[in-house]
C-alpha cells in the first residue's frame, strides 16, 4: 500500500469516528434536553399542585384561628383535619428531588425555595400549632362560681405555653417568607392567614402569661393583696389619667374578696416627699412624691405604682403585694362580656355607656364625695361579675388582650420574679429601654386642673426622613389636640382650677419622648416656632409643651426629631391611652442601606 493510499484510509476513519462522537454529542443533548424538559414539565406540574393545595390550606387555616378565636371545637376538629391533609399535600408535592434541584437553578430557584417555605410552615402549623391549641381548655383560665382553679390552672400552664409557643413559631415562618413575587392568589392567601395568626398569637400569649401569673397572684401559694386603682382619663396623666378610686383585693386559694376602698383625694399630702428619680425631679420637681394626683406625671407606671402604693400604706396602714390600673374605656369592654353590672345608689353600668356614665353624667349628678365613691363601686362591681357569672373564656381572655395593647391595663409587682414576667409587654406600662425600631413616646398631662379630657381628641402622624450621615435618621411627628367641650354649662367639677385662664379651655402638657439614644431638633406649635421644656429619660430626650385649646378649636404641634444609630425605615409610637382612640399614621421610608 503506498502512503497516499495509507493517508486517504486514515481520513476515512478520521471522519468516521468524528461522525460517531457527534452522534454522541447529540443523541446526550438529546437525552439532556429531554430530562430537563420532563423535569421542567413535572416541577410545573408539582407547582400547580402545591399552589392548589396550598390556597386551600392558607384558607383553612385561617378559618380554623376563626373557630379557634370563637370556641368551635367541633368544627374546628373537622376543619383541621381537612387542614392537616392538604398542607401535607402541599409539603409532600414541593419536596421530591426534582423540586429539590429546580431549587438549585437560576431565576426559578428563588420562587421554589419560597414555595417550599411556606408549604413547611403550613404544614407545622397544622401538625403542631393547631393541635395543641386546641387541647388547651381556655375555660380554666377564667373564674368559675367566685373562684379560679389555681391547681388546674397550673396544669395546664405547660400546654398553654407549648400552644403559645407553636403559634409563634409558625408565625415567625410565615413572616419571614418573602412573597412579594408570589402568584396573587397564593400571596392573598399567605398574607390572610399572617393576619390571622398574628391576633391568634396574641390571644395565645396572653393566655400563657396569664396561666403563669395567675396561680400565685391569686394566693396559690399563700394568701395577696392588690391596689386595684382606676385612671381618669378625664384629668389626664401620662400613663392614661390621673388615679382617682382605688380598692383594696384579698386573694387566697383563687377566690378574691374587697377589703377596703378609698380614693387619691382621701390620701394625704406628703412631706417631705417621697423619692423619685432625679431625670423626674428635673422635669415635674417634687411633685409626683407629694401628691397622689401627681405620682403618674411620668409615663413609667412602675415607678407610679410604687409611689401610691406607699402613700396609700402611709396613710391607711395597709401594704399591697402590686398595683393593678385599669380605666372606664376597660370596664366597658369587660361589660361587653359580662353583661351589665348594678351599683348601688347609682345606674346599672352597661358596656356602651359607661365610659358616659363615670366621665360625664357623674359629674353632673354628683358631689366629689359621691363620684369617688361611685367610681369605686363601679370598679369593684364590674371585676366582682367577671368573677361571680358565667363568661365566655375566650371573648374574656380577648378583651383583656385588647387592653394590654392599648395600655390601659397594667400591673406592677413588688416581686421581682413576677415584675420580671411581664417586662418588656404593654402589660408593664415603660417604654423601651433599647428600642428594636425607633419608638416616640407622646404622653399628655392635664395642666388645667379640670376633667376636661373628655371633650379632646388627638392624632399622630409620625414620618420617617431623611438618612444622615452619622447614621441617625429624621423623624416628623405631627400631633393635633381638638376640643369638642361645649361652651357652657359645665359643672364646677369639671371645669375645676380652670389654670388655663378659661374654664372651657383646655391646656395640656405634651411630652415628647424621642427614640432611644435620639435628640430634638425644633418645635412649632401652629407653624410658629414654640418655647419647650426639656429633660431626659434614660437614653431618651423628651420635650415638653404646652397646648391649649378652647371649644371647638384645633391646635397643631409638630416636633422634628433624631434617631439614635437606628437606619430602620419603619418606627413606632407609644401613646397615654384617652376616652377616645388615637387616630395615627405611620409613614414608611426604605432602610438606610438601600
Amino acid at each position: 500500500m503506498t502512503e497516499r493510499d495509507a493517508s486517504h484510509r486514515r481520513r476515512r476513519r478520521s471522519r468516521r469516528l468524528g461522525r460517531r462522537r457527534v452522534r454522541r454529542i447529540l443523541l446526550v443533548g438529546l437525552v439532556v434536553v429531554s430530562v430537563l424538559l420532563t423535569a421542567g414539565g413535572w416541577v410545573t406540574f408539582r407547582g400547580w399542585q402545591a399552589r392548589s393545595h396550598l390556597v386551600n390550606a392558607a384558607g383553612l387555616a385561617k378559618e380554623l384561628s376563626v373557630r379557634v378565636l370563637d370556641g368551635d371545637v367541633a368544627r374546628a376538629q373537622r376543619t383541621l383535619s381537612a387542614l392537616q391533609e392538604q398542607a401535607a399535600a402541599a409539603r409532600g408535592a414541593t419536596g421530591d428531588p426534582v423540586w429539590w434541584l429546580g431549587q438549585r437553578t437560576p431565576y426559578a430557584g428563588d420562587d421554589l425555595t419560597v414555595v417550599r417555605q411556606i408549604s413547611v410552615a403550613v404544614d407545622d402549623l397544622a401538625r403542631l400549632a393547631f393541635p395543641t391549641l386546641l387541647r388547651v381548655d381556655l375555660a380554666s383560665l377564667v373564674p368559675k362560681q367566685g373562684r379560679l382553679d389555681v391547681n388546674r390552672l397550673r396544669e395546664v400552664s405547660a400546654e398553654v405555653s407549648r400552644a403559645d409557643q407553636a403559634v409563634r413559631r409558625s408565625s415567625e415562618r410565615l413572616r419571614a417568607v418573602p412573597v412579594g413575587g408570589l402568584v396573587a392568589q397564593v400571596r392573598n392567601a399567605v398574607t390572610a392567614l399572617r393576619t390571622e395568626l398574628d391576633q391568634l398569637g396574641d390571644l395565645t400569649s396572653a393566655a400563657d402569661r396569664g396561666a403563669r401569673l395567675l396561680p400565685p397572684l391569686l394566693g396559690a401559694d399563700g394568701p395577696r393583696s392588690f391596689l386595684l386603682v382606676s385612671q381618669n382619663p378625664a384629668e389626664l396623666r401620662a400613663t392614661g389619667g390621673m388615679f382617682g378610686a382605688y380598692a383594696v383585693l384579698r386573694a387566697d386559694d383563687g377566690r378574691i374578696r374587697l377589703a377596703g376602698q378609698g380614693a387619691a383625694s382621701q390620701l394625704s399630702l406628703v412631706d417631705p416627699p417621697l423619692k423619685v428619680a432625679p431625670e423626674v425631679r428635673r422635669l415635674w420637681s417634687d411633685l409626683p412624691g407629694m401628691y397622689p394626683a401627681d405620682v403618674n406625671l411620668s409615663p413609667d407606671f412602675p415607678t407610679a405604682a410604687a409611689l401610691y402604693r406607699e402613700m396609700v400604706r402611709r396613710r391607711t396602714g395597709t401594704t399591697v403585694d402590686g398595683v393593678l390600673a385599669v380605666d372606664p374605656v376597660v370596664l366597658s369592654y369587660l361589660l361587653g362580656v359580662i353583661g351589665p353590672v348594678s351599683v348601688p345608689d347609682g345606674p346599672a353600668l352597661v358596656g356602651g355607656t359607661v365610659v358616659r356614665t363615670l366621665l360625664s353624667d357623674s359629674y353632673r349628678d354628683r358631689d366629689p364625695e359621691a363620684q369617688d365613691t361611685f367610681f369605686a363601686r363601679a370598679v369593684t362591681g364590674v371585676f366582682d361579675a367577671m368573677f361571680t357569672k358565667t363568661v365566655d373564656a375566650r371573648a374574656l381572655l380577648t378583651v383583656i388582650r385588647r387592653s394590654i395593647q392599648e395600655r390601659r391595663l397594667l400591673f406592677w409587682s413588688v416581686r421581682s420574679e413576677e415584675q420580671r414576667a411581664v417586662v418588656g409587654t404593654r402589660l408593664a406600662g415603660q417604654l423601651p429601654e433599647q428600642d428594636t425600631v425607633p419608638t416616640v413616646g407622646v404622653f399628655l398631662n392635664d395642666g388645667s386642673g379640670a376633667k376636661l379630657g373628655y371633650y379632646l381628641r388627638f392624632s399622630a402622624n409620625l414620618t420617617v426622613g431623611a438618612c444622615q450621615p452619622d447614621g441617625r435618621r429624621e423623624l416628623r411627628l405631627r400631633v393635633t389636640v381638638h376640643s369638642t367641650a361645649p361652651r357652657s354649662g359645665l359643672t364646677e367639677s369639671v371645669t375645676g382650677l380652670a389654670l388655663s385662664g378659661d374654664k372651657y379651655t383646655a391646656r395640656t402638657f405634651v411630652s415628647v419622648h424621642t427614640p432611644s439614644g435620639g435628640a430634638v431638633l425644633s418645635g412649632r406649635l401652629d407653624g410658629r416656632a414654640t418655647a419647650m421644656g426639656g429633660g431626659t429619660d434614660g437614653r431618651r430626650q423628651v420635650a415638653v409643651a404646652n397646648v391649649e385649646v378652647g371649644p371647638g378649636q384645633t391646635r397643631t404641634l409638630d416636633v422634628t426629631l433624631l434617631t439614635g444609630q437606628n437606619g430602620a425605615g419603619t418606627a413606632d409610637l407609644v401613646l397615654t391611652p384617652t376616652v377616645t382612640p388615637w387616630t395615627t399614621q405611620i409613614v414608611t421610608a426604605p432602610r438606610c442601606e438601600q
